[in-house]
C-alpha cells in the first residue's frame, strides 16, 4: 500500500535519485549525439548512387536499419555489454564519482546504435524533402555536389528534422531505463536500490515515474514551442 510514511522515507534517499537524474540526462545526451552521427552516415549510405559500390552501401545500411528495428533494445544492449565490449578495453574513469565508464560507454553505444536505425530514415527523408529545384539552381551556379549538400541541402534538411531529433532525445530519456539491467546508475536503477533498502515496492517506482515525467514533459513542451516558432518563420 502507498502511504505518506512511505513517501517520507524516500526523502532519505534523495541523493540516489539526484544522481540517477544526472546519469539519465548525460546518457540520453551522449547517445543522441553519437546516434545522430551514425544516422547521418547511414542516411548518406542509403542515398548512395552507383551500380556496385552504391548498391553495396544501400544494402549494408538497409540491413543495419532492419536489424535494429527487428530486434529488442534489451537484446542489443546485452550483445554490446556481454559480447562486443568483452573484447574492447574501456578506459577506466569515474565521472562525478559515481558514473562507471565500464558500464556508461557500452550503454551509450548500445542506445546510439539503436537510435541511429530510426533517425537515419528521418535524416534521409529530410534530405529528400528538400526541393530538387534548389539543387538544380546550385549546379547552375557552379557548386559541386559536395558544396550543394553542405551549403544548400543539409542546412534545410536539419531544420526540417530538428523537431524529430529533439523528440528522439525524449524517447531516449525513457528508454534509458532499460540500462538499469547492466548496473547503470540511472533513475530506474536508483529506484530499485531504494526498493531493496526500504522494502517499499511502489513508492520508489512512483518517484521514478515522476522524475521521468519532469524530464520529458518540459522538453516536449519546449519542442512544441520551437516547432511553432519555426512554422511562423516559414510563413513570413
Amino acid at each position: 500500500m502507498v502511504s505518506i510514511e512511505g513517501f517520507a522515507k524516500m526523502l532519505d534517499y534523495l541523493p540516489y535519485f539526484e544522481r540517477g537524474v544526472l546519469y539519465t540526462i548525460l546518457l540520453a545526451f551522449c547517445s543522441v549525439l553519437l546516434g545522430l552521427v551514425l544516422a547521418l552516415l547511414l542516411a548518406f549510405m542509403r542515398l548512395a548512387k552507383g551500380k556496385y559500390i552504391g548498391r553495396l552501401l544501400r544494402f549494408i545500411s538497409g540491413a543495419y536499419i532492419e536489424f535494429v528495428r527487428g530486434t529488442p533494445l534489451l537484446v542489443q544492449l546485452y550483445i554490446f555489454y556481454y559480447g562486443i565490449f568483452t573484447f574492447i578495453t574501456v578506459p577506466a574513469f569515474n565521472l562525478f564519482g559515481f558514473i562507471d565508464s565500464s558500464r556508461f560507454i557500452p550503454g551509450i553505444v548500445a542506445i546510439a546504435f539503436n537510435s541511429a536505425g530510426y533517425v537515419a530514415e528521418i535524416v534521409r527523408g529530410g534530405i529528400q524533402g528538400v526541393d530538387f529545384g534548389q539543387t538544380e539552381a546550385a549546379r547552375s551556379l557552379g557548386l559541386t555536389q559536395k558544396q550543394n549538400m553542405r551549403f544548400i541541402v543539409l542546412p534545410q534538411a536539419i531544420k526540417n528534422i530538428l523537431p524529430a531529433i529533439a523528440n528522439e532525445f525524449v524517447t531516449i530519456i525513457k528508454e534509458s531505463s532499460i540500462c538499469s539491467v547492466i548496473g547503470m546508475a540511472e533513475i530506474m536503477y536508483a529506484a530499485n536500490l531504494v526498493r531493496g533498502a526500504t522494502f517499499r515496492a511502489l513508492e520508489p517506482l512512483l518517484v521514478a515515474a515522476m522524475l521521468y515525467f519532469l524530464l520529458t514533459f518540459p522538453t516536449s513542451k519546449a519542442i512544441q514551442a520551437i516547432e511553432r516558432r519555426m512554422r511562423r518563420g516559414d510563413e513570413r
